[in-house]
């Protein structure tokens, strides 16, 4: 038997018996050793107990952020591919495996059939074991911590797949919105690929830790107009790329607002609204995209750039926890004024 965290609602979580998982033709068990906090979690966390939202979390361990060591192979798999004992994250979704979508790495967008999500509607990893699809594993190299590979596995990972929606952002200025966890991810692997970061936040904390993770400019919007100031910032153009992470409808509009003529705003944030003004924008030929974290081709691109260039990525964790903690744990994250918390096994 495990111990597994359920979302309830209502800011509530509990800790549940559930059956030791037992793997299935192509599925893998995991002890898991690190399962990172995500915003997204947030939505179920703080949910109504009687709303759409809660049901599969009522019976279903969440936690979508998992690292660990491969303790029992299902029928099927390659033990040389993925042998037991081996170090591994997860891209944290299952599809059918042969559709054009799973065979290219995104996996959520499965055309066949709703993807499995881990943490939402099966089994994640706030628990000491969990059962994965053995294609859904990926390798984590020695020199990665397990907490580094939980935040690869979605918030760290999710940056990296904006800013490849966004394109080449070497030499170019690039604006985030947002300073939590994703944002100063995106914050630190912008700068490493050659941007220069003006980094957005109300909180003077993130943004001291933006500037060490190496923002050349930070804006704290209830000081300044932050449209005002990126363009002050950019000698009056504007930013050619903006990366929006935080999911506030206000965050969005500004985004939007400060982009260059030709920019480009990539939106990853969940929560608020993103609205076009199409007579405002038609002129300024603006693209604004969407970006669904990232493919596990793209995760293990961004696990292999954060090892090449040995970035501080253990530097997101404010709080470290055991799952006997997850009430304190969750009562702390929900205040949103804190670095990244992780469950550690």
């Amino acid at each position: 038997m495990v111990q597994g965290l359920v979302f309830e609602g209502g800011r509530r979580v509990a800790l549940r018996t559930f059956a030791y998982p037992t793997p299935q033709e192509g599925e893998v068990v995991l002890r898991v050793t690190a399962s990172g906090m995500c915003g997204s979690d947030l939505h179920y966390y703080r949910a109504d107990p009687a709303g759409a939202d809660t049901p599969d979390h009522q019976v279903c361990i969440g936690g979508h952020e998992p690292a660990g060591i491969i303790a029992e192979l299902g029928p099927g798999v390659d033990g040389q591919l993925l042998p037991v004992g081996s170090r591994v994250m997860v891209h944290h979704y299952a599809g059918c495996g042969a559709c054009k979508s799973c065979r290219s790495g995104w996996a959520q967008m499965c055309s066949t059939a709703p993807a499995q999500v881990y943490g939402k509607n099966a089994h994640g990893a706030h628990a000491s074991y969990m059962k994965v699809a053995a294609a859904s594993v990926l390798p984590l190299a020695d020199e990665l911590s397990f907490e580094a590979g939980a935040a690869i596995g979605c918030g760290t990972g999710t940056a990296w797949g904006g800013l490849e929606r966004l394109g080449d952002v070497g030499g170019e200025d690039l604006v985030v919105f947002g300073q939590g966890p994703v944002g100063l991810s995106a914050t630190m692997l912008a700068v490493a690929r050659g941007s220069r970061v003006i980094a957005v936040d109300l909180s003077a904390d993130r943004l001291r830790q933006a500037s060490a993770f190496g923002a050349a400019e930070t804006v704290d919007p209830a000081e300044t107009d932050p449209v005002q100031a990126i363009r002050e910032l950019t000698t009056g153009g504007g930013a050619p790329l903006v990366l929006e992470t935080s999911g506030s409808t206000a965050a969005a509009d500004a985004a939007l607002g400060s982009l260059a003529p030709w920019g480009r705003l990539c939106v990853v944030g969940l929560g608020g609204t993103v609205s076009v003004d199409v007579r405002r924008n038609l002129s300024r030929q603006v693209t604004v995209m969407t970006s669904w974290s990232m493919s596990s081709v793209q995760q293990i691109r961004c696990a292999e750039f954060v090892a090449r260039h040995d970035l501080p990525v253990d530097d997101l964790f404010s709080h470290r926890w055991s799952l006997d903690q997850a009430s304190e744990a969750y009562t702390e994250f929900d205040k949103q004024a804190s670095g990244k918390g992780v469950f550690v096994f």
